[in-house]
């Protein structure tokens, strides 16, 4: 963070004495850096990393790949991204884009709101569930991101965690199905709290998941679901949804 002021402070005098500054690239604290612009027809490590943190913009009922090609789907994505926080929204993911990333993610790259522990109280290993611990922590992280856009949009207000991932052995603890996407770390159930359960799965639409259970569907009185199962599937009748 601190390098972070220092260039602040450096441009603020080199523009004060009239001087044109060339913004060097941000760089992020312990966490992914980006070292090119990206835009459509690029493609790589760096455009997935970023589809991770823009995976929440993908517009209604969508989900964005995350395959490291950049796409229509990605530049479209980038661009609610950036008109999200007030850039603007080229769809280019510069150096605006990329400090606003830096300055949204902590160290380990989840996002500022939310972190590994709290999608996880099951276990410390991620390991037990349907996939392997790598996975299981991975599509974890995709689902705080999604999060992280869905409680910009709410006005940042918090949004409560109530369970995330979970082994075999946890899973049935909580009376889970036996096929419950919480086993692959890509489930995260939501209590109410600033805003209703309604407000979350009404939101949840918006931000890139396939599958949203609310009240009015059988168990979900009392929490919404959110997850990234591969076809839609959205019940929460007491909802509207």
């Amino acid at each position: 963070m601190l390098h972070k002021i220092i260039s602040f402070v450096t441009a603020t005098v080199l523009a004060v004495a009239g001087l044109t500054v060339t913004a060097a690239p941000a760089h992020a604290d312990g966490c992914y850096t980006w070292g090119r612009t990206l835009s459509q027809g690029m493609n790589g490590e760096d455009v997935r990393q970023l589809q991770i943190r823009v995976s929440g913009y993908p517009g209604y009922g969508a989900v964005l790949g995350i395959d490291g090609d950049y796409g229509p789907a990605t530049k479209a994505a980038v661009t609610r991204f950036q008109q999200a926080y007030g850039l603007p929204g080229d769809g280019i993911a510069g150096g605006q884009t990329f400090t606003k990333i830096y300055q949204l993610q902590d160290d380990d790259c989840t996002p500022v709101n939310f972190s590994y522990a709290e999608l996880n109280t099951c276990n410390s290993t991620w390991g037990g569930g349907a996939v392997s611990s790598a996975t299981a922590r991975a599509n974890a992280l995709v689902s705080m991101w999604k999060l992280q856009a869905m409680r910009h949009a709410l006005g940042d207000g918090a949004i409560r965690v109530t369970s995330g991932f979970r082994s075999v052995a946890c899973n049935n603890a909580a009376g889970g199905a036996s096929n419950s996407r919480h086993l692959y770390g890509d489930a995260v159930d939501l209590g109410a709290g600033p805003h209703t359960l309604c407000r979350l799965a009404q939101q949840a639409r918006n931000h890139g998941f396939n599958g949203i259970l609310g009240p009015g569907y059988p168990g979900h009185g009392d929490h919404t679901h959110v997850d990234h199962r591969s076809g839609r599937f959205w019940s929460a009748s007491s909802c509207g949804i």
